[in-house]
């Protein structure tokens, strides 16, 4: 009998390393997950990973400019007058970030966790034209020159009075 305890104990320290092995290649196997963006409208929240992002090389303004247009699936509802919140994970503000409205710079870089854009207005009507129904905005992470782009983020907003 008392040779079938070394025996069991060994077996359960082999499995525990082998445990550890697994999940410490389990481990390696994943990609770094990018800093988080969010956009906040009342009570609703919506966080995005990067959608250009090469853990803090610089893109470039051309491929930022590409990244920012495209399309998120990422939305919220925003209406008329409501407050927009956008906050950042501290190595995007660290560097700055800017605001983008359809893949153009509305805003200078901010060095900000946390900005409230207060009684927002963002589908206005232009000229003539009805209010749009979407909205695409970017958070681009930049130096105040924007000369050096490192990260895009991209949300969706929706009229909620159209």
């Amino acid at each position: 009998m008392s040779s079938q305890r070394p025996l069991a104990r060994r077996r359960r320290a082999v499995a525990a390393a082998s445990a550890v092995s697994a999940g410490l290649l389990v481990l390696s196997a994943c990609d770094k997950p990018t800093p988080m963006a969010t956009v906040t409208v009342g009570k609703n929240s919506v966080s995005v990973e990067a959608e250009c992002y090469e853990d803090g090389k610089t893109i470039g303004k051309e491929e930022a400019t590409k990244c920012a247009l495209k399309k998120s699936s990422d939305t919220i509802s925003v209406s008329q007058g409501e407050t927009l919140r956008i906050g950042v994970d501290p190595e995007i503000a660290d560097e700055g970030w800017a605001l983008w409205l359809n893949g153009q710079q509305v805003t200078s870089p901010f060095k900000k966790t946390y900005y409230a854009f207060e009684g927002v207005d963002l589908f206005a009507e232009q000229s003539g034209q009805a209010a749009p129904k979407t909205i695409y905005i970017s958070v681009v992470q930049q130096n105040k020159a924007g000369t050096q782009v490192q990260g895009v983020w991209n949300f969706k907003l929706e009229n909620a009075d159209a």
